[in-house]
């Protein structure tokens, strides 16, 4: 199954790099990157078209504040992927990342991952060159006690499980409930995005649209959310909180919505 990757930058190409590098060491190869970026940078292009190891794309719009959300729709409209996982530009996938997405791809179902907060330092030595994330992954447990004393690791979500051993299936897998939508590591089929219409581009400056309402938009269409939380694991690299403001009139609107069932949304896709 072709599948692509769509990852929301906004000018740090040094994480994007450090994306790309661990891209490099996917176990599954049958994928592009699609770099979705908010932004029209001439140092950002250069550093793309540099790229040679792996497939990529790269989609861009004109800067005038934070449009994630038709970024993001950019990125879809270029997929050329049957399946399409998204990620944050600062958020750097585990080497077994696409292969757990693939091997829990199913018809029907979205799946919602989560990721590991790497603290200041690990994030600094990541950046600086000193330490690559698939060494970290693969010596995790080393690094444990560190991660425990660091409230906000969440260091479970590091911790990675076969998709297709018989512990995920009875501890992961099982699970019932419905793994709500993270926007930095999820994945859909194209022909699902497609039939909601994509991100809504009406929310504006919020983060409403890249989790919240793309979770019960889904639901309506007919989905189930199903959780691929330690299968498809990402390292999230450490920053200062952004502040998008109070969203509390784009929360209510897409309760409106909601309430109305109008999943398919009217600023999306078919705005491109």
């Amino acid at each position: 199954m072709k599948v692509s990757v769509i990852v929301a930058v906004y000018k740090d190409i040094q994480a994007l790099d450090l994306i790309v590098k661990a891209l490099e060491q996917q176990t599954y190869k049958n994928f592009e990157l699609v770099v979705a970026e908010d932004n029209n940078a001439e140092a950002m292009r250069n550093y793309i078209e540099s790229v040679k190891t792996i497939a990529i794309k790269h989609t861009f719009q004109e800067d005038i504040g934070v449009r994630k959300a038709r970024s993001q729709n950019n990125g879809v409209l270029a997929a050329e992927g049957e399946l399409l996982i998204f990620i944050d530009g600062d958020c750097i996938p585990y080497t077994t990342f696409v292969e757990a997405h693939v091997a829990l791809a199913q018809r029907g179902i979205v799946r919602s991952g989560r990721r590991l907060n790497l603290p200041a330092d690990y994030s600094h030595k990541m950046r600086e060159g000193k330490s690559v994330s698939w060494e970290f992954e693969k010596s995790f447990w080393k690094y444990v006690p560190k991660l425990l004393m660091d409230r906000d690791s969440r260091f479970k979500q590091g911790i990675y499980l076969n998709p297709k051993g018989w512990i995920y299936r009875i501890f992961i897998e099982r699970q019932k409930r419905s793994s709500a939508i993270l926007g930095c590591n999820f994945a859909c089929f194209r022909s699902d995005m497609i039939a909601i219409n994509g991100f809504d581009e009406s929310y504006g400056e919020s983060a409403v649209s890249d989790d919240m309402d793309l979770d019960w938009r889904f639901r309506a269409y007919g989905l189930k959310l199903k959780s691929c939380k330690n299968a498809a694991n990402v390292f999230h690299l450490h920053h200062k909180a952004h502040d998008r403001g109070d969203a509390s009139l784009q929360v209510a609107q897409m309760r409106e919505r909601e309430r109305s069932q109008e999943y398919v949304c009217t600023l999306g896709l078919n705005t491109h």
